[in-house]
């Protein structure tokens, strides 16, 4: 287990840094969104460039002090803070680095700092003509260096991929304190062991990135967005067969929406409008965006004939305006702040083979009622198999009234999905929320293996102790 990073430790480190770099944990920093936990931490350093990184980094190292990187704080599982039994770390916020160093327009790159938050990057990339396509509700306060060390999804990942495909190259902090010069714009480097992909998704625990090679795209000349109520997930699945053989890789976001999720905008965000005067059982937004000359709108018609002739499709409606697009991606945005408002149970991001979704909700909800009554709002980015499955108390009780069966309600889902050969971790990551899930559903020889990485890159076992893999005593 680290060591505490005390008085003697703070103020040795403080004297190597300029003035302001190190201060009191403000209580913004020791909280996360869900509630969960609080953070031990009580300074936080705020570095403005790689060469502060390292030497807080071999400080820390050298004193055997426990680090705990921090983002934007929007992590759903714990990553970013750590409670009292991770030994009092420092935390480290990138928050000063928010440079765009470079953008390349013909190489479709962008170089950003870690601190950069993406809703400036994608403007960046618009400026340039260019799209990043990674994309969020958190958007306007996550930072690219969390986004990559949870290998954050989002809704494009169906075209363009998760995080971790949209990087190039990293800079970045080693536990020992050794800066990685990686940030190279190069679409092939066969030269080793590649360790962008072990950063990106080790959730700080191997090391800090503070600065990405970021892949741009060509924009679409046109997008379109349509509301199609659907008969089931089944059915939206076969919507999404027929949507690919149409259009091939414009499709964007095919995202599956449960009726609850609609009841609960309702309930507690009724300033948000939705498209059906009456909440379908189940929905598919669908986004596709196209080359010039091209019209997406009579796209989705042709897919909306072609889904209601087949029986899949009952509604539908196809945004005329960018306004109208903007208020559809709205439903779907809100509906995680009316979760939180409402109150879950347990909540989970899983995903599955696309095959299994059909028959892994229903009998998610079988499951469920042998534990109790519940409510689940089930939706997600369906396209790529993920689904964010949440269970809630039933009207006129609150998740307060369900503390017992939460485990067990978290147990009966993750060993369902486990089973059907899906993850119980698709996009959100492992953080402290669910080492033991890793534990219990990891493959053994993959468990080992990131175990001797860890021990290889991080013998003293201080960056980010206890996220993702146990703390070792």
């Amino acid at each position: 287990m680290p060591k505490p990073a005390d008085t003697a430790f703070l103020d040795a480190l403080a004297a190597q840094l300029p003035a302001d770099t190190l201060r009191p944990a403000e209580a913004r920093y020791l909280e996360e969104p869900r509630g969960r936990w609080e953070g031990a931490a009580t300074h936080l350093a705020l570095p403005r460039s790689a060469e502060e990184v390292s030497l807080i980094v071999r400080a820390a190292s050298e004193a055997r002090v426990g680090l705990v990187p921090y983002g934007g704080g929007t992590g759903l599982v714990g990553g970013q803070v750590a409670p009292a039994e991770a030994g009092t770390p420092l935390l480290v916020s990138l928050e000063r680095m928010t440079k765009l160093r470079e953008v390349f327009s013909e190489e479709n790159v962008l170089i950003a700092e870690a601190g950069a938050i993406l809703a400036d990057v994608q403007a960046a990339a618009e400026n340039a003509g260019r799209l990043f396509p990674l994309s969020l509700a958190s958007e306007g306060s996550a930072r690219i260096g969390g986004l990559l060390a949870t290998n954050a999804g989002g809704i494009n990942v169906l075209r363009y991929g998760n995080a971790r495909d949209l990087c190039l190259g990293l800079e970045a902090v080693l536990p020992s304190g050794d800066i990685w010069h990686g940030l190279k714009r190069l679409r092939k480097d066969n030269t080793g062991y590649d360790l962008r992909n072990l950063l990106i998704g080790a959730e700080g625990t191997l090391g800090i990135i503070t600065a990405a090679s970021l892949r741009l795209f060509p924009r679409p000349a046109a997008t379109g967005t349509a509301f199609l109520a659907v008969e089931s997930p089944a059915a939206a699945l076969s919507l999404l067969a027929r949507a690919r053989d149409a259009l091939g890789e414009a499709i964007s976001a095919f995202e599956l929406i449960g009726k609850t999720g609609l009841d609960f905008l309702s309930e507690v965000l009724p300033e948000v409008r939705q498209p059906f005067e009456t909440a379908p059982d189940w929905s598919v937004l669908i986004e596709v965006g196209l080359a010039a000359g091209l019209d997406p709108t009579e796209a989705l018609e042709a897919l909306f004939v072609e889904g209601h002739e087949a029986g899949l499709v009952s509604d539908g409606v196809i945004a005329r305006s960018g306004q109208q697009a903007e208020e559809f991606w709205a439903v779907r945005e809100r509906i995680p702040e009316a979760n939180r408002m409402i109150g879950a149970v347990s909540s989970h991001d899983i995903s599955l083979p696309l095959s299994q979704v059909p028959e892994f909700i229903p009998e998610g909800i079988r499951l469920l009622s042998g534990i109790g009554q519940f409510r689940v709002n089930c939706f997600g980015h369906l396209g790529d198999g993920n689904l964010h499955y949440n269970v809630f108390p039933m009207p006129g009780k609150s998740r307060s009234d369900h503390v017992s069966e939460r485990d067990e309600i978290k147990r009966c889902l993750h060993d369902l999905v486990h089973e059907m050969g899906g993850s119980v971790s698709a996009e959100h990551g492992i953080g402290r929320l669910k080492v033991d899930d890793l534990e219990r559903y990891a493959d053994p020889a993959k468990l080992a293996a990131m175990r001797a990485i860890k021990s290889a890159l991080d013998p003293h076992g201080i960056m980010n102790p206890g996220a993702v893999l146990r703390a070792s005593a």
